[in-house]
């Protein structure tokens, strides 16, 4: 009964919890979209900023640790990563979701936005469009586009400089967001992936994880989880009049805070890593893609069911869950390979003069090297990483 000390934290390879959440997000996004007015009460179409939260933590601090054992990230390594993690089973849902539309005959809806697709700029197509909830693809990939740059380039190791410039942008994109209310107003969503870059850049100093460390205390961590939870329920109770953005704002600011808690040897921590939902967790961004597939899929199947419901809803994920597993080992991880191998080459330290060795040490005592660098994604039955974002 005690919190994680650094050393641990730097050590880990594995965020188990973090997968058993996102695996609680896939279903919620599920629940919002097919459950019909029984599951209003979980609120679930704010899901998405878990989504968002968990993957600025994660990427930020796969790149934090790189750059500590390498002494710099190489950025097209990580853009090859990106690419290969995220693209083709985007592209291929995309094909399917056309090919679906031709023989309903409705294709034409598709083939209007194609270039918004292909440019992920999903964001800002109309509301009735096709594989629309691919939009929260179009936000991710357009803010990896100029993180990795701005943080580990333009900023170097030290670590209030990226302290400021990671606070920096969030006031920035804060006073983006207009004052009038707008729902999708596309700043706030960019504040929530970088909450949680903030959450990573914070914890891999020792000073911020000491400013940190009593959330993973496991009674700390087990309270913050519970209210965690009750926020989640209370999110329907927003008064209106305060708006949308200000309710994501505060919510991805409490998922910020969860992370730390999700660390922890906490029994609330240790259910969410349970094999089921990390496997479920794992599956999640094909899952999260295939989603409105398996809903008409299992409203094939149960014609007398409607449109929407506990039933619907749970057929959804059900198959939603048996696609996404087809996906996550015939395409996913064979693409998550090519994009190692390939980054690998473009960056192994021997083959460029400015960087250092395997095993370098950044000249500063403030932060002490990591006892290992984490891999971009490895699957689970080989030492999986701390998740996949």
């Amino acid at each position: 009964m005690r919190p994680l000390d650094y050393d641990e934290f730097q050590a880990m390879r594995r965020f188990p919890a973090l997968d058993g959440l996102r695996a609680v997000a896939a279903v919620m996004v599920f629940a919002f979209h097919f459950g019909g007015p029984s599951w209003a009460w979980l609120t679930g179409w704010i899901g998405v900023h878990l989504f968002f939260v968990l993957s600025g933590f994660l990427i930020t601090t796969l790149l934090l640790r790189e750059e500590h054992r390498y002494g710099r990230v190489s950025l097209r390594a990580f853009y090859l990563r990106r690419f290969f993690r995220i693209m083709p089973v985007y592209l291929l849902v995309l094909f399917l979701t056309w090919a679906l539309a031709r023989l309903s005959g409705t294709a034409d809806a598709v083939e209007r936005s194609l270039a918004y697709y292909l440019l992920l700029l999903n964001d800002f197509l109309p509301a009735d469009a096709p594989y629309l909830h691919s939009w929260t693809i179009g936000i991710e990939q357009k803010f990896y586009l100029f993180w990795p740059a701005i943080a580990f380039v333009l900023v170097t190791t030290v670590f209030r400089r990226r302290l400021a410039v990671t606070l920096g942008l969030l006031v920035l994109l804060i006073a983006l967001i207009p004052p009038e209310i707008a729902w999708l107003s596309w700043p706030i969503h960019y504040v929530a992936i970088l909450l949680g870059c903030l959450v990573a850049v914070i914890m891999h100093h020792p000073r911020g994880f000491a400013l940190l460390r009593p959330l993973t205390h496991p009674l700390t961590a087990s309270a913050v989880i519970i209210a965690f939870g009750a926020v989640q329920v209370a999110v329907r109770y927003w008064p209106a009049r305060l708006g949308q953005e200000a309710l994501i704002g505060s919510y991805a600011a409490a998922a910020a805070l969860l992370l730390p808690a999700l660390l922890s040897r906490s029994l609330l921590a240790r259910v969410l890593a349970l094999r089921p939902l990390v496997f479920v967790g794992e599956r999640s961004y094909s899952m999260y893609l295939v989603q409105f597939i398996a809903a008409q899929v299992a409203i094939g199947l149960l014609p007398t069911k409607g449109r929407h419901g506990t039933v619907i809803f749970v057929g959804a994920v059900v198959v939603g869950l048996i696609l996404a597993d087809v996906l996550y080992r015939w395409v996913e991880l064979p693409m998550i390979g090519v994009g190692r191998r390939l980054a690998a080459r473009v960056s192994r330290p021997a083959s460029r003069g400015d960087a250092r060795p395997v095993g370098a040490v950044d000249d500063s005592p403030r932060i002490p090297r990591p006892r290992e660098v984490l891999a971009d994604t490895v699957p689970a039955t080989s030492g999986r990483a701390p998740g996949q974002a």
